[in-house]
């Protein structure tokens, strides 16, 4: 049966998946058209098959993809590209040597007639077939249209499939990027072990981008290949995180459709590797630290005044301990934070700055020498100060419309805390409810005030947040931790019971 083709198991309650909805559509129309969509093309290849994956060896070179594609059902109409051909050439010109060509009609805009066009036009590129194939057919019609590689969207093909169609194209020489969007979605490829894998940022539940999706999933891949960061990039700050978190390269669309001049700007920042580390690795240290046995939630141990405390909270296995380095009476001090940098934690410093003031030289100095990981900017800081560091803000929020600020916060994670008009920094009042649910439309929930052990592990698995955050919480008194309450909350957080993680597969979608 046709319909064996897809997995179903993504699907979820009553709201529909874009992904199941695309491919049912294309399903259809294949049944009409045929697998080449009504064009007639040679029975064999004609056109010169150009290794996908070969300059990836090469020192600092990356693999970067631009993108052809004129509309998305989440943004809509982006470019018209009457000619194809011509801004592939641009994207050569700027120093691309892939180009990504979407071939789905509906909702895309693109057509297999696109993919030749760019082909032959420019035999040197290796170029990507883009779209939701669903048989051995499609890898058929790929390499006789001049694919180099084929995009293989492991959530939708059954494992049988998945590997039918791998193998299929193995046989032609064509790279596959396989897709993945989940800790499910990498289980089922693990037999294959391709050696090119791409995580795409975008939820497709709510087809919002969230840029941590795939360190978070990255995790769960163990074999040696290359991993591609895939959605997302539109910002040259987006490429500077891809490379400064260790991905092996990026497939970008909107924007360089939209603007194509700004695809030289990309290539650049992905050579700019000083600065993509200084700004970014923290956080592929921060992922690569976390262990792929437990659930995705990250626990960060904030308000530590002392070296007891600060081991307390590594031997109960959080992820990341907090210094307070503003106005509080967990205030701590610098010498401290050097006198912890030898275990084996994340490290943030908590700041809260006026608007337009700039992050003092002695605490900037503790992220040159490596002692501190993080800034977490608590006060009015704007965005662009926000993006100059390794760093990510906090925001208090009071009703849910406060919620839009997150997607202008200049950070890749949000840290949302209750409102208090007495404090500032975090307040360890409880979230209401309204105002996580605001918080989760906009990003991937890192979550702080109000929380314990006793209701960490409940909040954990209704709300499934990236990180949550502790300081009041696992305190005996002011500034001095309850070492078992601390060790209590990591457990409820993770899911610990008598020493082992229950994972929960929810967890990780």
């Amino acid at each position: 049966m046709v319909s064996s083709m897809i997995d179903t198991s993504r699907g979820s309650g009553n709201t529909p998946d874009i992904l199941l909805k695309i491919a049912a559509e294309r399903m259809a129309r294949v049944k009409r058209k045929g697998a080449a969509q009504g064009l007639k093309l040679p029975s064999e290849r004609k056109l010169p098959l150009v290794e996908f994956t070969s300059s990836s060896r090469e020192a600092g070179s990356g693999i970067l993809i631009a993108e052809i594609k004129r509309r998305s059902p989440s943004k809509g109409d982006i470019a018209e590209i009457p000619d194809p051909a011509a801004l592939a050439g641009r994207f050569r010109d700027a120093g691309f040597r892939r180009v990504s060509v979407l071939t789905e009609e509906e909702h895309f805009g693109g057509s297999l007639s696109d993919l030749i066009e760019v082909k032959t036009a420019h035999p040197e590129l290796a170029v990507l077939r883009k779209d939701f194939l669903l048989s051995v057919d499609d890898i058929d019609v790929s390499w006789r249209a001049g694919a180099d590689a084929v995009l293989l969207i492991s959530a939708l093909l059954e494992a049988d499939l998945l590997k039918a169609m791998y193998d299929r194209a193995s046989e032609f020489g064509l790279s596959c990027l396989v897709e993945v969007h989940s800790r499910q979605d990498v289980d089922k490829v693990r037999p294959l072990s391709p050696p090119l894998m791409g995580i795409n940022s975008r939820d497709l539940r709510r087809f919002k981008v969230e840029p941590l999706i795939p360190l978070e999933i990255r995790r769960f891949i163990d074999w040696p290949c290359d991993v591609i960061y895939e959605s997302g990039v539109s910002s040259v700050d987006d490429a500077l995180f891809v490379r400064g978190t260790g991905f092996s390269g990026f497939l970008v669309g909107e924007a360089v459709a939209r603007f194509p001049e700004l695809a030289a700007e990309f290539v650049s920042a992905w050579n700019n590797t000083d600065e993509a580390r200084r700004r970014f690795a923290a956080w592929g240290r921060l992922y690569t630290g976390s262990s792929p046995d437990f659930p995705a939630t990250l626990v960060k141990i904030c308000g530590i005044t002392n070296r007891a405390d600060a081991e307390a909270a590594v031997e109960a296995g959080a992820d990341m301990i907090g210094f307070i380095l503003a106005e509080s009476p967990r205030r701590t001090s610098l010498e401290l934070i050097r006198e912890c940098a030898d275990l084996p934690v994340m490290k943030a410093g908590v700041v809260v700055l006026a608007a337009g003031e700039d992050l003092p030289d002695d605490i900037a100095a503790l992220l040159e020498e490596g002692v501190l990981d993080f800034i977490q900017f608590h006060g009015d800081e704007s965005a662009g100060t926000v993006r100059r560091w390794p760093s990510y803000k906090a925001l208090r929020l009071r009703v849910p419309d406060d919620a839009g600020a997150m997607d202008r916060a200049g950070s890749p994670a949000v840290l949302v805390d209750a409102f208090s008009p007495e404090a500032r920094g975090g307040t360890g009042k409880r979230l209401d409810e309204s105002l996580v649910s605001a918080a989760i439309g906009h990003r991937r929930l890192w979550l702080a005030g109000g929380l314990t052990a006793e209701n960490v592990g409940m909040i954990v698995t209704v709300w499934k947040p990236g990180l949550v955050d502790v300081s009041s919480g696992v305190e005996r008194e002011k500034g001095l931790k309850d070492h078992d309450k601390l060790k209590r909350f990591v457990a409820a957080a993770k899911g610990i019971k008598d020493g082992a993680a229950e994972v929960n597969m929810e967890n990780e979608k």
